[in-house]
């Protein structure tokens, strides 16, 4: 089941394609990163980072650049989604840039972020929006992410206890505990159950 429109999600989709053949490099994070690992639900906004600002340089030359100093990202505005550019050194996440640009893999051809690195991250940008409906998407990858990708929990709290937090473990276990909306995650209330259990016992 698609959480957005599926005509928009396609566009978006073709977006990320194209990018991939403009010649600069860029690593998918956000909910396109969640959807090539899992392969369960496709994304609105692009969201990527340029590990260098060279690349932002190339990116300017293919795009009108808007620079939002408030959120401290980049955005290329397109009429019914936006690209939302992440750079080292001026981007603020949940963990830095230039850590995150050294934790990645190759997917479907996309540099994307290792799994438990997105899963931190989705959780940062969860507590920021938990109450919008962003945040109710954010929860819908991260639970996916929990029950469609090879965690490695041993990572995930190592990442925890080397960036000071710790208040994410927590915030998992209550989502784990709290999340209802198994359509989205194509599991059963019995199959569920048993993922939950094992999920709480990993955290």
């Amino acid at each position: 089941m698609e959480f957005w429109n599926s005509l928009l999600t396609q566009k978006s989709w073709n977006k990320l394609q194209e990018l991939k053949k403009e010649g600069f490099r860029f690593i998918v994070i956000g909910g396109w990163a969640a959807y090539l690992w899992t392969k369960q639900h496709k994304s609105k906004d692009i969201d990527i980072i340029l590990p260098d600002w060279k690349e932002l340089e190339i990116v300017k030359q293919k795009y009108s650049l808007s620079k939002n100093d408030d959120l401290k990202k980049y955005e290329i505005k397109l009429e019914e989604f936006d690209v939302d550019i992440y750079i080292p050194y001026y981007s603020k996440l949940t963990l830095p840039i230039e850590d995150v640009a050294t934790n990645t893999t190759k997917v479907e051809g996309f540099e994307v972020v290792l799994p438990e690195i997105l899963l931190v991250l989705k959780q940062g940008a969860e507590l920021d929006r938990k109450d919008s409906i962003k945040g109710q998407k954010d929860r819908i990858d991260i639970m996916t992410l929990l029950c469609h990708a090879q965690i490695d929990f041993s990572k995930y709290n190592k990442l925890l206890v080397k960036y000071k937090l710790s208040h994410q473990r927590q915030r998992l276990k209550e989502i784990i505990q709290t999340f209802k909306d198994l359509k989205h995650l194509n599991v059963n209330v019995q199959q569920y159950a048993k993922i939950k259990k094992k999920l709480l016992k990993s955290t």
